[in-house]
């Protein structure tokens, strides 16, 4: 088994759409209700402004594409290009910490190694940018993951999506 990486482009969002869908179906089930699923696909999904920004990596097993995720030096925590409340506002690695973004493992490519690599090529990108610490929003299903990745809980959410409560946690890692 070999992964690979690389930064992700529009042309690949013909292969990441599928992939962020089965993991958002399949992955979150044993965590949210159908209906929380549903309206979690609001603050859930694909962010381009993380391809356009060069911030966005695609896992690859053995050729396949198994994950995708990255980071961002700007102000959004969580969401896709659909969700409300984005803000394009440049973060100060000197004072902000970067964001964690939009994680998503394939459920056929679950606990082989594809979140701990975008982590970790998340953190260096961001260091290299002079960030000393990344901030993310987890989902419960990633809860286990953050927190092994030496990730600490600072915030419990409970994200509204019309009537439903989405829970999720802040959460935050000197890298």
């Amino acid at each position: 088994m070999a992964l690979t990486h690389r930064l992700a482009t529009r042309d690949d969002l013909p292969l990441l759409t599928p992939l962020v869908d089965a993991s958002i179906d399949e992955l979150q089930k044993d965590y949210l209700s159908e209906e929380q699923i549903r309206s979690g696909r609001a603050i859930m999904g694909l962010d381009t402004q993380l391809i356009d920004d060069g911030t966005y990596f695609v896992i690859e097993i053995d050729g396949e594409v198994a994950g995708c995720g990255g980071w961002s030096r700007r102000a959004t925590m969580y969401g896709g290009d659909h969700s409300g409340g984005r803000d394009a506002a440049l973060l100060d690695p000197a004072q902000d910490p970067a964001r964690v973004r939009a994680m998503y493992t394939h459920p056929e490519f679950v606990r082989r190694g594809v979140g701990r690599l975008i982590l970790s090529l998340c953190e260096a990108a961001a260091a290299a940018e002079g960030f000393s610490t990344v901030e993310l929003v987890a989902t419960e299903a990633g809860l286990p993951l953050y927190t092994s990745a030496g990730f600490v809980a600072t915030e419990r959410l409970e994200i509204p999506v019309d009537d439903v409560l989405i829970p999720a946690t802040r959460m935050i890692k000197s890298i």
